[in-house]
């Protein structure tokens, strides 16, 4: 199981926000020294992700995120604003191991399907949901129509293998993972689950860990490791 330090970018700096809104704290100034110190404390993988991008609809943090990649020899996950085939493109050519779809991947299935069949296993969508409901655009609009569950099982159709799920509720908030939510995707799906979202501590962490057979393959930590809650070096442990 795969344990992912996030690295969620706005203004060049490396911030965390509670629940999606905008208010927000600031952990950096210095994405790249940040990433490397995640490296060295032993991470396998980086998520990192455009928080101007989400809320624009175009990524704005991309020479920080090309400067990351050409720094350190694990494979960056990266998302935010990802709305067109020729920027995936891009992000695969210059080294980004996966590339994250969330809005339009939700609101366009024509171009869901092309991204999977040029790209496979170079993609993963990011589920953001609050009350069982798909979130878009930064997390500030509701998709209507489509529910999570039959999203997910839509994915699986094209032939997705992977998500990440993230209940916006929890994230940033270090009260928990939707533990319950996680089962019932995992149950209704069979879809395997990187968890996202109100990681707060070490117990948390071995709870996953009980439903790696069910199909959790990783968990993206944020604030918890800005805060201390714990290191990378213990979380590590339940991988």
């Amino acid at each position: 199981m795969l344990i992912i330090p996030a690295i969620d970018l706005q203004d060049g700096a490396v911030v965390r926000f509670v629940q999606g809104k905008l208010d927000k704290k600031i952990y950096s100034r210095d994405p790249l020294k940040t990433a490397k110190h995640w490296v060295r404390q032993g991470a396998a993988m980086l998520h990192v992700v455009d928080l101007d991008g989400a809320f624009s609809g175009g990524p704005k943090n991309l020479a920080i995120v090309k400067e990351i990649i050409k720094s350190i020899n694990i494979p960056v996950e990266f998302g935010g604003g990802v709305r067109n085939m020729e920027l995936i493109k891009e992000l695969v050519s210059v080294g980004v191991g996966r590339v994250i779809l969330g809005t339009k991947a939700i609101e366009d299935n024509s171009f869901l399907k092309k991204a999977f069949a040029k790209f496979k296993e170079k993609i993963i969508i990011s589920i953001d949901s609050k009350d069982d409901n798909l979130l878009v655009k930064g997390w500030q609009s509701t998709h209507k129509g489509l529910g999570v569950v039959e999203f997910v099982q839509q994915l699986k159709e094209i032939g997705f293998e992977e998500i990440i799920y993230t209940d916006i509720t929890k994230d940033g908030t270090l009260v928990g993972p939707n533990i319950k939510g996680i089962k019932n995707l995992l149950k209704q799906t069979g879809m395997k689950i990187i968890a996202s979202g109100g990681i707060s501590s070490l117990a948390d962490l071995a709870k996953l860990k009980l439903m790696e057979k069910q199909g959790v393959t990783g968990i993206i930590i944020g604030k918890a490791l800005y805060e201390g809650k714990f290191t990378l070096k213990e979380a590590l442990k339940y991988s």
